[in-house]
């Protein structure tokens, strides 16, 4: 489908899902409503209420593979936000290795990576 669909928020995804769904049913509608006069308005009739549980599957698994995507996304976003933190963590356990001046700076770096990074994050996220 895209990736601006799974980056949309889950309320905004769900608007999406339904609103595809309508419009293509209200298309289906349409056809069939022009289509079904005189005679094939009776073959039309003839058809079973039975086909719509398959359109509704077909839905359920639409939207049953996008939240898994969405799910997954997540738990490897999460794995690399703690990825990256252990890293730091790591910097800042080995700094105290180091002369004091150059641990100060290192930190100081590191400070301002870190309110980089979360400036960032509120902006584009």
């Amino acid at each position: 489908m895209g990736d601006w669909l799974h980056n949309l928020p889950v309320l905004w995804m769900g608007v999406v899902a339904f609103g595809f769904t309508y419009l293509v049913m209200a298309g289906i509608y349409g056809a069939v409503m022009v289509s079904a006069v005189g005679e094939r308005a009776r073959s039309f009739k003839a058809i079973s209420p039975g086909l719509l549980p398959p359109l509704g599957i077909i839905f359920a698994l639409f939207v049953a593979f996008t939240a898994s995507q969405v799910w997954n996304d997540n738990e490897k976003a999460k794995a690399e936000i703690d990825r990256e933190a252990s890293a730091l963590r790591t910097v800042v356990i080995l700094a105290t290795t180091f002369p004091k001046d150059s641990e100060a700076q290192l930190r100081g770096l590191i400070r301002r990576y870190i309110a980089d990074a979360a400036t960032h994050m509120v902006h584009d996220g």
